[in-house]
């Protein structure tokens, strides 16, 4: 745990969690005097191809502050995405030059040279800020002759090169040079050098440099969009066309009051499907709780994800250290009243009784996956000895969030749900003894159509999740959330449309269980997603190792439950409005 978060008293911790920025502390305002003296924050070191195998900086022995390190704590997602800052208290003043002055000298011995050598081979990076500017270099590199018996080069001087704007930072650069082998009893001289260049650039344009605006808002990214704006109106148009149309025929024949004997004895004899199970299709599905509880977070985290991109859009959110994660904790905490409410509501109006059971279920159930992974992943962390690993701190926090702010706002959810829209107000009445469900062909079976009901949606945001996950695990700045909103409304609508046609070749093949299998019929959306997780973990990257393999596969695995949740409540939801309009206009005996 950083020291300054030890020293602070955890309400007051609390408050200052929900005011501070995600990134600011002495520069908060970013203007400088001539001569004011510019921290420069060294943050952490690891393997370039193991984005979350990151370590102190200071755990490799390059020079140390000479007195009591100050830390930088910038917010609650910063300390969740394993940032630790450091004062180097390397002597930097604004726009004061600095010829080439030394930093401190390194006296080598085994242990030492061990600890470069094994840094080196495993192409080790790290991360420094200034002015909340991140400034990135290799430790060091392998000499180009790997016969040389010194092939391991440690980089001993950093250039760096500053940017301002009147008595404003802009940009920040880092080159390394002087690269020296590495000899156990030689010493070592780091050095540093600063320039300052003054630029026109604003203020507000600085962190253009960081976008990588040829990656992300390429040809294939629109072409993306395009392909899956045509696959909505195809698939919306194809759902309206054909279910509109059976359904009308349905209903014409089904209404026929006044046509002779014989046509109302031919459409009697000829009548199944969907109409033959009106008695059974409003049945309360099995494990009603464990479906009110799915429901009603998949409905909270629908919500919740549209809050954060529209955020993201307005805030820019990505400039900031951790601003994402930190926007999405609190968001979360403070939407948790609409899982309550959708939970509550559904599990009322199916008759359910254990109303304990249900709101702690909804209000603990994803919270307490994404811990349960958490904890797994954060031992590994403890035992690798990494920044990844969170402080006992931050965990309280973030369990003092969920019990003080989720949990309550849940409950009470679930207790208005119940009483504004709990009431049973199902089309049809339901009958005392089930109807035996006939046997049908294998692609009609619940299973089958919960497999293939993932496809489509999977299809629609299939380029973008190759986006997302570049970003998230090859050191790419995410800003496109434009396009993130377009591909989420498509997947809403894309899902709710697949949904609602397996619901009915579900119901014309006399399977009145349709509750379950629309909601796994659009959660399957995220089996198909981590499959893409492994082909991408195996192709696209180059990562390796316990350490890092556990924290990909693992991270994957929360996003991909909340993604089925969620797409699972999306389904559902869309299904019961289908089902409930379908079943309006007919005949209930």
């Amino acid at each position: 745990m950083l020291p300054t978060v030890r020293s602070i008293p955890l309400f007051t911790f609390l408050f200052l969690l929900a005011l501070s920025p995600s990134s600011h502390a002495s520069e908060s305002d970013h203007k400088y005097q001539p001569d004011d003296p510019v921290a420069l924050w060294v943050n952490k070191v690891g393997p370039y191809n193991n984005p979350q195998e990151t370590y102190n900086y200071y755990s490799l022995p390059f020079c140390h502050p000479s007195t009591n390190p100050t830390h930088k704590w910038g917010g609650l997602g910063e300390v969740l995405g394993g940032n630790e800052l450091i004062d180097s208290q390397i002597g930097i003043k604004f726009q004061k030059n600095v010829d080439r002055s030394s930093i401190c000298e390194v006296e080598l011995d085994a242990a030492k040279v061990k600890q470069f050598k094994d840094a080196i081979e495993s192409t080790y990076w790290f991360e420094f800020f200034m002015d909340d500017l991140p400034l990135w270099g290799f430790v060091g590199e392998l000499h180009p002759d790997r016969n040389n018996e010194n092939k391991h080069l440690l980089h001993t001087h950093k250039d760096i090169v500053v940017k301002y704007n009147g008595n404003q930072i802009i940009h920040v650069n880092l080159t390394q040079g002087s690269p020296k082998p590495l000899e156990v009893g030689k010493t070592l001289d780091l050095t540093y050098s600063v320039k300052w260049v003054p630029t026109n650039v604003t203020f507000a344009r600085r962190f253009d440099v960081y976008l990588d605006y040829p990656f992300f808002e390429h040809q294939i990214h629109w072409f993306s969009i395009f392909n899956s704006f045509m696959m909505v109106i195809f698939l919306t148009g194809l759902v309206s066309m054909i279910l509109m149309r059976t359904l009308r025929n349905d209903y014409a024949k089904y209404a026929r009051e006044d046509d002779d004997l014989e046509t109302l004895e031919r459409d009697v004899s000829e009548e199944s499907g969907w109409k033959l199970v009106h008695g059974d299709v409003f049945r309360p599905p099995h494990s009603l709780v464990l479906l009110s509880a799915v429901v009603g977070t998949g409905a909270q985290l629908a919500t919740l994800v549209l809050l954060v991109i529209i955020l993201a859009i307005i805030g820019m959110l990505y400039i900031g250290r951790g601003a994402i994660v930190t926007t999405f904790i609190v968001c979360y905490a403070l939407t948790s009243f609409i899982s309550g409410y959708v939970s509550g509501g559904l599990y009322s109006r199916h008759g359910g009784k254990s109303w304990i059971k249900s709101m702690i279920l909804t209000a603990s159930l994803f919270p307490f996956m994404c811990f349960g992974i958490g904890f797994i992943l954060n031992t590994i962390a403890i035992f690798y000895g990494s920044l990844a690993a969170i402080p006992f701190g931050t965990m309280v926090v973030v369990f003092v969030i969920w019990a003080f702010i989720s949990f309550p706002l849940a409950l009470l959810g679930t207790v208005v749900g119940r009483n504004w829209s709990g009431a049973p107000n199902n089309p049809c009445r339901v009958k005392t003894i089930p109807r035996p469900i006939p046997e049908k062909k294998w692609y009609l079976t619940p299973s089958v159509v919960s497999l293939m009901g993932g496809l489509l949606p999977f299809g629609s945001i299939f380029i973008e999740m190759y986006f997302v996950f570049t970003s998230f695990w090859n050191y790419k700045v995410y800003y496109v959330y434009g396009f993130m909103l377009l591909v989420f409304l498509i997947l809403i609508i894309v899902t709710i449309c697949v949904t609602i046609v397996g619901t009915y070749f579900l119901l014309n093949a006399e399977n009145y269980h349709w509750q379950w299998t629309s909601f796994f019929s659009a959660a399957s959306t995220a089996v198909y997603v981590y499959l893409y997780s492994i082909y991408y973990y195996y192709v696209k990257t180059k990562m390796s190792g316990f350490f890092q393999t556990s924290f990909y596969f693992g991270y994957t695995l929360m996003f991909c439950l909340g993604l089925g949740i969620m797409c699972g409540a999306v389904g559902y939801l869309g299904s019961t409005l289908f089902v409930r309009r379908i079943y309006r206009n007919i005949k209930c005996d």
